[in-house]
């Protein structure tokens, strides 16, 4: 085909693309028909100009380059291109965003040709980048990845975070696309047309960049073209386009963000396109057949801590990765620059090829992670816990792409001492129970540490992991097992008063008191809920109706923690149940100070106990 029949004959696709768009949107009653127009000829040229590289009967083809839309609300044309290449019929496009159809509003791996949900905005580059890196460093595969970025998404700091990490991987794989249509939601964008400050700031993050008219095909094909040349550092292309492009009523008019076209303004649109030729279908060409190196998982190795010695969480959290390692070979780990407290530095100094470098910037790690994820790996991502809430929006995110992830926060609690409130996290149990089927586990000793670490590992799903800072005593053998899901009743008798529950520190401030309150004559029941989400209810409702009263203890704040899932599994039942937790602002402090600052310390539990056996 000559150039100038492949340029006519892209025009041609990229009409169709238009005419999906519109039919689909104004059929729906919702969605950005302009976001779409403005970067079609941009999508069309990559996906049907000969430089993407994808087989559409196998969308999981390991080999396949990949195709991130992060800017999520143009999901009519990504759904058109699949149109175009017959993957999509004229009646599927028309059932766009309606209950129980693929095509959602923003595309959700429901969608068999997407790679992950997006929508909101400024993550997708992340995710670019983690499928980038598994090409180059796990898998070794000659796949690109391209995404599509919104100029409204630039002012976002995570797509900053990401081409900073692009660089510094020189990942020459990447190859992002902004379409520059000048028009956010409510006006004109941060930099409006300015292609020069785009390209002034995405070079000094060492990229090379393209300037070009995103309407242009021989410009776009040529762009493409050209980020096949570059080694040793991304790309971006910087395309100048106008929202709502092949319809004058709409072009670069502010005010139709997110509005459709009513269908007595349909006809007068598809008049403007001109003829459509509903018959042409867009070609992908093939990737070569190449798949990456299975590495054929072997035994885990054992266990070994001496019983008298006290072992801190995190510390056997590096030391699992590392044993395990060998039997779940698609693990990768990445770590927020923090690797020598959480630990991972253990598995980094075993197997540095499987081990990134996040540096200080949690939202961008969490999309990394779920690029890795949704090529097939088993990421820990490790940092501490108070820090985790800055990437609570990808984490969020996460689950609709079905996140196989694994996040790991140390130096949760009061407990961590001197360093004060700012690196305490306190929030983080509650913040992980909200993400849908999330499992939660907060182990107390080295040996639950390594068993649970395991047990996430091989369970399908986002696992949260709650370590500890200070060294804690061994209390199980390394015989014991710990299914999610469980709990361990580790004190126990037919004349207990009350249960009390713990889990990680105040485990040990619970077993402390249960000695104390021994000498007394007082027993009690002791839990180790170190299964959080999914919890045992069955044995906390045995409990409920063998004592009187259950006691939660955790250091965390009470919304949302571990008292608030106690009661949430009890709610059935008719025994109180009452909390310690942390309630006031904490300060800096030695831990056992502040445990009892709290009132989540060893003589705060016994004198609970106490005043609800009317002892006290």
């Amino acid at each position: 085909m000559s150039d100038e029949n492949k340029v006519e004959y892209l025009k041609q696709i990229a009409k169709l693309i238009r005419y999906y768009t519109l039919i689909a949107t104004t059929n729906a009653g919702s969605g950005h028909p302009t976001s779409a127009m403005s970067a079609t000829e941009l999508m069309v040229g990559l996906v049907f100009g000969g430089t993407f590289r994808y087989d559409p009967d196998h969308p999981g083809h390991p080999n396949n380059d990949r195709l991130i839309f992060s800017k999520g609300h143009a999901s009519p044309l990504f759904y058109s291109l699949w149109a175009a290449a017959g993957k999509l019929t004229e009646a599927d496009m028309l059932t766009y965003r309606q209950f129980g159809s693929n095509l959602e509003g923003h595309p959700t791996v429901t969608f068999p040709y997407n790679e992950a949900a997006t929508g909101s905005l400024g993550q997708g580059l992340s995710i670019g980048v983690g499928m980038a890196l598994n090409a180059r460093f796990i898998d070794k595969l000659p796949y690109r990845t391209y995404v599509l970025l919104g100029d409204s998404e630039m002012a976002e700091g995570s797509q900053w975070e990401a081409m900073q990490i692009a660089s510094h991987y020189k990942l020459d794989n990447l190859v992002g696309v902004i379409d520059v249509n000048r028009l956010g939601q409510r006006g004109e964008t941060l930099y409006g047309h300015d292609l020069n400050a785009y390209e002034k700031r995405i070079s000094a993050f060492g990229w090379e960049t393209f300037l070009i008219n995103g309407h242009s095909i021989k410009e776009i094909l040529s762009a493409y073209e050209k980020a096949f040349e570059v080694s040793g550092k991304p790309v971006m292309i910087i395309a100048r386009t106008i929202k709502g492009k092949g319809v004058s009523f709409l072009e670069d008019r502010n005010g139709w963000h997110g509005k459709i076209i009513d269908k007595d303004r349909l006809e007068q649109a598809l008049k403007e396109l001109g003829p459509v030729d509903k018959s042409v279908r867009g070609h992908i060409p093939r990737p070569e057949d190449l798949k990456p190196r299975e590495q054929t998982p072997e035994e885990a190795g054992k266990l070994d801590y001496p019983p008298d010695k006290e072992v801190a969480t995190r510390t056997a959290y590096g030391n699992a990765l590392k044993r395990i390692y060998p039997k779940y070979p698609r693990i990768v780990s990445l770590d927020g620059e923090v690797s020598n407290s959480t630990m991972s530095v253990t598995f980094k100094d075993a197997y540095p090829d499987r081990f990134f470098e996040m540096y200080i910037a949690e939202q961008n790690m969490a999309g990394v992670a779920l690029g890795f994820a949704r090529r097939g790996k088993i990421p820990f991502v490790s940092t501490f816990s108070a820090f985790l809430s800055r990437a609570f929006d990808q984490i969020r995110m996460s689950q609709y792409s079905d996140a196989n992830i694994k996040f790991v926060g140390s130096h949760a609690g009061v407990s961590i001492g001197q360093d004060g409130p700012s690196q305490m996290g306190l929030e983080d149990i509650a913040a992980f129970r909200t993400i849908l089927n999330s499992v939660v586990l907060y182990p107390s000793d080295a040996v639950s540490t390594e068993r649970l670490v395991e047990a996430a590992a091989e369970h399908e799903g986002i696992v949260y992991i709650r370590t500890t800072r200070m060294d804690t005593p061994i209390l199980y053998t390394s015989q014991e097992k710990f299914p999610i899901g469980g709990c361990k009743i580790l004190k126990r008798s037919d004349s207990d008063r009350v249960t009390v529950i713990g889990a990680g520190v105040t485990l040990f401030e619970t077993l402390g008191a249960y000695e104390a309150l021994k000498k007394e004559g007082v027993l009690i029941r002791v839990i180790d809920l170190y299964s959080i989400k999914p919890i045992d209810a069955q044995t906390l409702r045995e409990a409920a109706r063998e004592t009187k009263a259950i006691l939660t203890v955790e250091d965390h704040y009470e919304a949302g923690g571990l008292g608030e899932a106690v009661m949430s599994a009890l709610a059935a039942e008719s025994v109180p149940v009452y909390s310690l937790a942390v309630t006031k602002k904490p300060r800096s402090g030695k831990p056992a100070e502040l445990l009892d600052f709290e009132g989540i310390s060893q003589k705060a539990i016994a004198a609970r106990v106490r005043a609800l056996i009317g002892r006290g």
